[in-house]
């Protein structure tokens, strides 16, 4: 069993000052060496002023609940130092992740990881496969109904051990956006590069931190701007620290 409490942030629009973040507060529990599951609630903290096409707004909120499933597919041993394991995370959010307002969203995210061991005990390559599928709409039904869009991604990694505890490494992310839920209309896509670090700080605690800037972006509707800050933010970070028990 493990508790740990995992915070996204993003940082940076167009313009303006632009921070949102949410925290997931999971309980996992694994009943058996191929199936985990993870269920809890979330946070969001909202800090956003002079940013175009968002409201001004400084909030924390309970911003909903989410549940993940893992399956293990293809388990690292001595014959295959490559492991392979399924995802899908259905989530509910009464908060716009993006910008802070009130509303209805129901998301699936799924993704197919990977690790292969480079160097024995030493040496990782990570591999990420991300589909998710959203739909939103206003609490109070004003609007049109639904809107439902999608975001595509690969992902690459690498990690390495420079203590027995100590792990540093760097990722790239691509990913894509969509209007509809099956991947229909191509809206933009943005490049994040960045690096990692994970640390053993105790036999049962641990913490795990990623940072991520955009390098490259485009925007369908405007293509001479650079970036893609209208469906992504200009940074990313992740940090978690989990207590097992």
């Amino acid at each position: 069993k493990e508790f740990s409490p995992e915070t996204v942030a993003r940082m940076g629009k167009r313009d303006g000052h632009y921070f949102a973040s949410e925290t997931k507060l999971e309980f996992e529990f694994t009943p058996n060496q191929y199936v985990q599951f993870e269920l809890g609630p979330m946070v969001a903290r909202h800090s956003i002023n002079g940013v175009t096409d968002l409201d001004d707004r400084n909030q924390f909120a309970f911003s909903g609940f989410f549940g993940e499933i893992r399956y293990l597919l293809l388990d690292r041993g001595p014959s295959s130092p490559l492991a392979i394991t399924l995802s899908a995370e259905p989530e509910w959010h009464r908060i716009d992740e993006t910008g802070g307002a009130r509303v209805k969203n129901y998301g699936l995210e799924l993704k197919v990881n990977a690790d292969l061991e480079l160097v024995k005990n030493r040496l990782y390559l990570g591999a990420n496969l991300l589909y998710e599928p959203e739909a939103t709409r206003d609490p109070d039904g004003i609007g049109a109904g639904w809107e439902k869009e999608s975001t595509g991604g690969i992902s690459g990694a690498l990690s390495y051990r420079i203590l027995p505890s100590v792990f540093i490494g760097a990722e790239v992310w691509y990913l894509r956006h969509y209007e509809g839920a099956w991947l229909n209309t191509f809206t933009g896509d943005a490049v994040y590069v960045g690096p990692t670090i994970y640390v053993q700080i105790a036999p049962k605690v641990f913490m795990t931190a990623a940072w991520n800037t955009q390098v490259w972006g485009r925007e369908i509707d405007n293509p001479g701007v650079p970036l893609n800050l209208e469906e992504f933010s200009r940074h990313r970070a992740k940090f978690k620290v989990a207590v097992e028990f």
